[in-house]
């Protein structure tokens, strides 16, 4: 399956545009609390533990769309956009949404 942020396929012409799909992921939340609060200790340096939970959170999130557009029979999903949310009391859980068109080619 091809997943794309483009809105076209440059090598395969789209055949059938089948709908919107999405994948999302909730991830709780004392580790973005903190992360969020200490933001401002960290001068010039990155946070290699929070880095890794983000990247897994939009491999999730990703994954499910991907497999939502598979039962649709989609071959791609184009236009793909990923948004990042703080949800929860305080803000203490972060949302990650991954969301495209589903296509045939």
């Amino acid at each position: 399956m091809i997943l794309t942020t483009t809105n076209t396929l440059e090598t395969h012409p789209i055949k059938e545009y089948i709908g919107i799909v999405s994948g999302e992921t909730i991830i709780g939340a004392n580790i973005f609390k903190d992360f969020f609060a200490g933001i401002r200790d960290i001068v010039g340096g990155r946070s290699g533990s929070y880095e890794k939970v983000l990247r897994e959170a939009k491999e999730i999130a990703l994954k499910e769309m991907e497999e939502q557009a598979q039962r649709v029979g989609a071959t791609a999903v184009i236009g793909i956009d990923l948004d990042y949310e703080t949800v929860g009391k305080n803000g203490g859980m972060l949302m990650v949404t991954a969301s495209g068109t589903a296509v045939k080619y």
